[in-house]
């Protein structure tokens, strides 16, 4: 018997045990390999329209995306979108909303839709129609009707806008709104962020008011006016920080050195740090008394990469902890070996040794732990210094402790 005539007269035998169930067909159902076959095609000629896009090849991007929407699979209506977007970067507007019209009558729930609707009032605006943004009801679009506008006559914008911000709208529209204004010139508009960021016209809204002035350098009075005037901490927070983004490093500073509340002078000290404030904060060390500020300041040292006023007091600060924590810092910020082994021969305090041990080993200094482990007479420091060296991931270190083991 044949190989052919074996296989039917099996699966005739199965099907007879099992009640004539039936079975998948032995060979792919040509229908099925077709459709595939549709399917990885269009797959395709979308992958190819795509980098047309990202090339700004606009002829070819539109015909691809044309021949995909023809298909329509699963990808016309993202194809006639992307088709729409290339018609008008070809400034074939007319055509551009032929295709978004095909798109909204064909794909009623295609999750284009939003972005084509955009794209539409783009097009629309930067031909010279005048689109009334009172009558969008959709947030987003409205939002770019108003920048729009914004751009062209500010004051016709600036009422929506402030409209949008005092009235009911959802707080991401306010948001959007509130971007817009700060992004304006107009006298009006930043009297109102002015307004807002004193809690005045929308207390949701203040933070982010604070933060705009002091990214687009706005009127810094403003700020110093808000720190001074008794605020909650977490306004008076924003307003450094926005201090720290506008680049004014002295106010900064005046509230690291004198602020009375703690928590805001660990944030002005901080921020000095993220500033790069090195001498200022050095200023601050040589004068401060409490530890717990002495720390916060070593920390802002960290920030700003400043390994030789850590070194510094690596070597010399008479606080035991401080002096271990600038050295453990030390180690993180790549200290050398040659310093960090002078800081271990010189010194006779365990904690300090300890300290040191641990500042090589987040260096990654092998070589240096290995030689302490060799000549260190104390077994505490030294089983600390093994310790250390068997997590490490470094060859000399596997070496070394392969080496123990062999002894």
């Amino acid at each position: 018997m044949n190989i052919r005539k074996y296989l039917a007269v099996l699966a005739a035998a199965v099907t007879l045990t099992l009640g004539g169930a039936a079975f998948a067909e032995p060979f792919p159902d040509p229908a099925g390999a077709k459709d595939d076959k549709k399917s990885q095609r269009e797959s395709e000629l979308y992958e190819d329209a795509t980098d047309y896009i990202d090339e700004e090849e606009w002829d070819r991007a539109v015909k691809a995306f044309g021949k995909v929407a023809e298909m329509k699979g699963s990808r016309a209506d993202g194809a006639l979108y992307w088709m729409s977007y290339a018609l008008v970067k070809q400034g074939r507007r007319a055509e551009a909303m032929q295709a978004i019209g095909a798109l909204k009558k064909n794909y009623p729930k295609s999750q284009w839709l939003d972005d084509a609707q955009a794209l539409e009032l783009e097009s629309r605006q930067a031909s010279g129609q005048h689109v009334r943004p009172e009558g969008i009801d959709d947030d987003e679009l409205k939002a770019i009707a108003i920048n729009s506008l914004m751009h062209t006559d500010p004051e016709k914008a600036y009422p929506l806008l402030e409209k949008i911000v005092r009235g009911p709208s959802n707080k991401k529209m306010k948001e959007r709104a509130l971007f817009i204004l700060a992004q304006s010139d107009s006298p009006r508009a930043q009297a109102l962020i002015a307004d807002i960021a004193r809690g005045k016209a929308n207390p949701d809204l203040q933070k982010e008011a604070i933060k705009y002035i002091g990214i687009h350098g706005g009127n810094r009075a403003i700020l110093s006016e808000l720190y001074a005037s008794g605020g909650t901490r977490d306004v008076k927070k924003e307003v450094l920080r926005a201090f720290m983004i506008a680049g004014d490093e002295q106010r900064v500073f005046a509230a690291a050195k004198s602020e009375k509340d703690v928590e805001l002078r660990k944030e002005a000290i901080h921020l000095l740090g993220v500033m790069g404030g090195r001498s200022e904060l050095a200023q601050m060390y040589a004068s401060e008394t409490s530890r717990d500020i002495k720390e916060e300041i070593l920390q802002g040292l960290f920030i700003s990469n400043d390994t030789a006023k850590i070194g510094e007091l690596a070597r010399g600060e008479r606080d035991p902890e401080l002096r271990r924590e600038a050295i453990r810092k030390l180690g993180l910020m790549g200290g050398t070996a040659q310093t960090l082994l002078s800081l271990y021969n010189g010194e006779s305090d365990a904690g300090v040794k300890e300290a040191v041990i641990e500042a090589l080993f987040l260096s990654n200094n092998a070589r240096a732990l290995i030689d302490i482990a060799k000549r260190e007479k104390n077994q505490e420091l030294r089983k600390e210094a093994l310790q250390k060296l068997s997590i490490m991931n470094n060859d000399e270190a596997l070496e070394y402790m392969l080496q123990i083991l062999e002894d």
